[in-house]
């Protein structure tokens, strides 16, 4: 996968299928959009590519008492090249970005600039300036551009949200977030000499406590401190943790 920052390198796709959005947590329901633009792209002899911002526009909107991320973008790369996805583009998204029209977000920078020709959106995509623009904007403006809608994504039952999946974490229960995100929670991080790990302010960590890991691959135990720092066997090594 190839991971592209801002829109000043951006190659020349053929028949780029996209689709966009924060996707923090690459979970079982992002998983069914991302899944069916690999999909449509292979289908069409095209590329697969996942539009995403960096900071969270949370961050950037000032919108952070009680947020944190599942993912960083480090992570979130790791977690979409296993998916197949040909291209990462990450928007930086500053506070002039998050005055972009609807209308100037898909014409001037999806469609101009990265030449996209299909988009798949989940049924509560929103987005522009105030979230003004929907689904029904998208298949409404004409020009060419296809749209494809995927409804809400259920596991045993349960809703499946980067939400709920922040509250099952910070309860500690990292099997049911596991069942919800289709995959084990990753933090990625460099240990020091000691062997602990400082993450991203707003990366969300389980409660205080020793838990059952991979560490770079190994079967081990990760312990996670009262100064939010994560002990780990690794030392001095950029280190990457399933949970």
């Amino acid at each position: 996968m190839k991971i592209i920052y801002g829109f000043d390198n951006i190659p020349t796709m053929r028949h780029p299928v996209a689709t966009v959005g924060s996707y923090d947590g690459v979970h079982c329901g992002h998983r069914v959009l991302i899944d069916e633009v690999v999909n449509r792209a292979t289908a069409i002899g095209g590329e697969s590519v996942v539009v995403t911002f960096e900071p969270h526009p949370r961050i950037t909107l000032q919108q952070t008492e009680g947020f944190r991320l599942l993912n960083t973008v480090e992570e979130k790369a790791m977690l979409l090249e296993a998916c197949g996805v040909d291209y990462m583009v990450v928007i930086p998204f500053d506070r002039a970005f998050s005055q972009l029209s609807h209308e100037e977000f898909v014409s001037d920078y999806l469609i101009a600039q990265l030449g996209i020709e299909e988009m798949v959106v989940g049924y509560n995509h929103r987005f522009g300036h105030d979230k003004s623009g929907d689904y029904n904007y998208l298949t409404t403006r004409g020009g060419g551009l296809r749209v494809t809608e995927i409804g809400q994504h259920l596991v045993a039952d349960n809703k499946v949200s980067s939400t709920v999946i922040r509250r099952v974490i910070a309860e500690g229960d990292m099997a049911q977030a596991r069942l919800l995100s289709g995959h084990p929670y990753i933090i990625i991080g460099i240990a020091d000499h000691s062997g602990r790990i400082i993450t991203n302010q707003y990366k969300l960590l389980p409660p205080v406590g020793k838990y059952a890991a991979k560490v770079n691959g190994e079967v081990g135990q990760i312990e996670i401190l009262p100064s939010g720092e994560i002990a780990t066997c690794a030392c001095d090594a950029k280190t990457v943790i399933e949970l």
